[in-house]
């Protein structure tokens, strides 16, 4: 045999090798980064030194205001949830990306349940009373829009449900109880920060800091030491209520006790 041949030979079996165990070293680099990756719903443990603070936003996608918010979330460093609308995700394609980019951002955003029809157009008394119609709604929410958590929150009822506890108006009780035996947990709100003509902050930055430290020294909070912040996507879409926003993430972030984290971490999701 000719040597050169031969060493070419011994050549190309050993490269061979090397490629296959620098695959498998590949394939397994690429195991440990998806069993790292983070999934929604996986508990965390407390700290009792800490203050839980959740941002929870309704009625998104409705740009420019979801742009904003997440925009002005990402900038401060703070993670945040958004109760989604079904109706709101299907009009067009650029609403359908805004909530896509959503739903794979996180941990740093969660996406939830907010209903398909948003309570068949705000007729609370009429959604509330027809509970399979209801349920139905938010059912098709979550399959349409891709949701990966059993996380609801009711439109227009400040009501909490879950396997521990139901509470809130008696309007949506059925509702409530129903959907927590199908095993979602209904998110309500601790603190909100309103709204006038549907569309602007009724409180400055720093009158709703306030009113949220007050609850925390009090402890006047559905769960001890932490609180549940609600707000609409849209009241943020002018320069000064941006500002606005900016500044109540601003002063709460001076607190080194605050820790800003997802609804699918808050303890009623938790205690499952």
């Amino acid at each position: 045999m000719n040597i050169r041949f031969f060493i070419a030979c011994i050549v190309l079996i050993i490269l061979a090798a090397c490629n296959n165990n620098n695959n498998k070293s590949a394939a397994a680099d690429s195991s440990k980064t998806a069993l790292a990756q983070p999934v929604p719903g996986t508990p965390i443990k407390y700290d009792s030194s800490k203050r839980y603070i959740f941002l929870t936003w309704d009625d998104s996608p409705q740009p420019p205001g979801t742009n904003i918010c997440k925009r002005i979330f990402h900038e401060a460093g703070v993670k945040a949830t958004f109760f989604s609308v079904g109706m709101h995700y299907n009009i067009e394609p650029r609403r359908k990306r805004l909530l896509d980019s959503i739903r794979n951002s996180y941990p740093e955003f969660l996406l939830a349940n907010h209903s398909f029809s948003h309570a068949f157009k705000d007729n609370y008394n009429f959604f509330y009373t027809h509970v399979d119609s209801a349920v139905n709604d938010f059912v098709r929410a979550e399959k349409e829009m891709g949701i990966q958590v059993k996380i609801i929150r009711l439109p227009g009822r400040n009501t909490w449900a879950g396997k521990t506890e139901t509470k809130g108006p008696k309007t949506s009780e059925n509702v409530a109880k129903k959907l927590a035996a199908m095993g979602y947990n209904i998110i309500g709100w601790d603190v909100e920060w309103e709204m006038v003509k549907g569309n602007s902050p009724k409180q400055g930055a720093s009158e709703l800091a306030n009113k949220i430290n007050d609850k925390f020294e009090s402890g006047y909070t559905n769960e001890q030491n932490t609180m549940v912040i609600l707000a609409h996507d849209r009241m943020f879409q002018k320069q000064p209520y941006m500002d606005s926003l900016k500044a109540f993430i601003a002063i709460l972030k001076k607190d080194p006790r605050n820790v800003f984290e997802t609804i699918d971490h808050y303890p009623l999701v938790q205690n499952k």
